[in-house]
């Protein structure tokens, strides 16, 4: 692994802009923690400590100098589960959660291991129809999380509650939209939180704070110790790995995958490139270390990521501040960042919104395939109502589905007699699974001469079923006493011909010598026949 540079010139980043951000990040962070840790069924504390501790892992040792990471609600939809049905396992309370750090320790070896055997480099297969459904997807679903926060105790605010509400909401948006035409030295974001904080604390304006959020969910304050070594206490048995490998392998397949969607993402907006196998040890290491110290664990976040791109970060740096600073206001600044009214947060995270959705596939419409247009609502909707490893892997799909029924129907054919008395086929385009019956249709061979030369020199043998198509092939013209000769194969292909001989009868031929068997397969027929005679 390469050294680490806090500061990373070819990233564009300044010690100044990865500072600031980072503050600007870790303020974001905490609510985000807090509400993904109730989604997940635990203690607050759990998801703040969760967010700490992949902040720090992923910023110091990960693939992409400044992508944010910590808990994250893709991940928590599948945690409340696990620890529901933990607690069901076991007689205590806190077995579930107990349930929760062992099948982190095993989300973080399966991560570890895709990084180990370089399977990052597989989200190039990921297409940008999928991207865009994706990042349209989290956009809403980001969007609507952000609703709750205008309830108290379950009902909607109203009146000069609900007014004040929407006023610092738009305020801080207002600022993020206003400040960076007057100046981009100072991070919007973070200058939007602290005006608004000001102006409810200067203002005795009644709203609610991070403080009475949590309150007001069941908790009692973010102040804490640093986190503890913890041993998960449970069962070490078959029977536990049993029931945790289903989640693990969920968690780590939702981590990995928006993890590295994100780091395309980025690298798209900052016109840089980060290492996918190096993100993935990276994003493993803090899953195993959260199951160790008592976080609940996560992945990349699109949407703190984004924050800190449009504030400036972009070194290792930026993400260090961010986990310091967040570990910092849950040991001694937890009573001002209580303080922070949530409308200031929620601004921010409308702006974050704003910036995630792709409005440019709005536009789409008529300008690109039906099939990538329907591929981008697909995932769009599946990210909003199951999650992100559904919405890829159904997305990825559909475009394979559709990418081999466009090519299955671009098998041709090009046919002459030559001087010889040969036919050639000249054939266009992969031979695989999909084009075998129009391959076949092809080939006249009961009105075919006895010499049949195939040439593939525009064409490629792909799989296994073009190779037992080629062989049923040439069976049919050895059984009407046709000789058929194969041209012009890629060294992979004769590779793939020579692998399967045992099943494949047929005669590979080289140019420029055919002619020269030809002949002598004529004069050796005449031969036959003159003694016949």
């Amino acid at each position: 692994m390469k050294g680490i540079q806090l500061i990373d010139k070819s990233y564009g980043g300044s010690i100044k802009n990865d500072i600031l951000s980072g503050i600007t990040v870790a303020l974001a962070l905490v609510p985000e923690a807090v509400a993904f840790a109730f989604v997940a069924g635990v203690s607050p504390i759990v998801g703040l400590y969760g967010a700490f501790m992949m902040g720090f892992v992923t910023a110091v040792f990960g693939g992409r100098p400044g992508m944010i990471s910590g808990a994250t609600g893709a991940m928590a939809v599948v945690m409340v589960h696990l620890v529901k049905e933990g607690n069901e396992l076991g007689a205590s309370e806190f077995t579930g959660l107990q349930y929760l750090f062992i099948t982190l320790l095993l989300v973080g070896l399966i991560q570890m291991g895709a990084g180990f055997l370089r399977m990052g480099k597989f989200v190039r297969m990921i297409p940008h129809s999928v991207m865009m459904g994706f990042v349209n997807g989290l956009a809403i679903v980001i969007f609507i999380s952000q609703l709750g926060m205008f309830k108290s105790q379950g009902a909607w605010l109203q009146g000069n509650q609900l007014y004040t509400m929407v006023g610092l909401v738009g305020l801080t948006m207002g600022i993020m939209i206003i400040l960076p035409q007057l100046t981009k030295k100072i991070p919007a974001a973070l200058t939007a939180i602290l005006f608004v904080t000001a102006c409810v604390i200067f203002g005795d304006l009644e709203t609610e704070t991070v403080k009475s959020f949590i309150v007001s969910n069941g908790g009692v304050g973010i102040k804490a110790g640093l986190p503890s070594l913890n041993i998960p206490a449970v069962p070490f048995s078959l029977e536990t790995l049993l029931f945790i490998t289903p989640y693990a392998l969920i968690l780590a397949a939702i981590g990995l995958i928006e993890s590295l969607m994100t780091l395309n993402l980025i690298d798209e907006l900052t016109d840089t490139h980060g290492s996918g196998n190096r993100e993935c040890v990276a994003q493993g290491a803090g899953n195993f270390i959260n199951g160790l110290f008592g976080g609940m664990g996560g992945c990349a976040m699109i949407g703190q990521s984004i924050i800190n791109i449009k504030s400036g970060g972009r070194g290792r740096l930026s993400g260090i501040v961010a986990s310091l600073s967040l570990l910092i206001f849950i040991l001694f600044g937890s009573r001002f960042i209580e303080q922070v009214p949530i409308a200031a947060l929620v601004g921010v995270m409308f702006m974050v919104v704003i910036g995630t959705f792709a409005w440019s596939s709005l536009k789409l419409w008529n300008k690109v395939p039906l099939a990538d247009v329907l591929v981008i609502v697909l995932v769009t909707a599946l990210t909003v109502i199951f999650d992100l490893a559904i919405a890829v892997l159904a997305g990825v799909i559909v475009s394979s589905l559709v990418f081999a029924w466009e090519n299955a129907k671009r098998i041709r054919a090009r046919k002459h007699i030559d001087q010889h008395g040969v036919k050639h086929y000249e054939i266009y385009g992969p031979l695989f699974f999909g084009c075998i019956e129009l391959f076949n249709s092809k080939f006249d061979i009961k009105n075919d001469p006895e010499e049949v030369i195939i040439d593939f020199k525009e064409s490629r043998i792909v799989d296994q079923s073009a190779i037992e198509c080629v062989n049923k092939l040439t069976e049919r013209y050895l059984k009407m006493g046709k000789n058929v000769h194969l041209r012009h194969l890629s060294p992979d292909c004769v590779k793939l011909i020579k692998r399967a001989e045992k099943i494949c009868d047929v005669n590979v031929l080289e140019d420029p010598d055919y002619f020269v068997a030809i002949d002598n397969f004529r004069q050796a027929q005449l031969a036959s026949l003159s003694e016949s005679n």
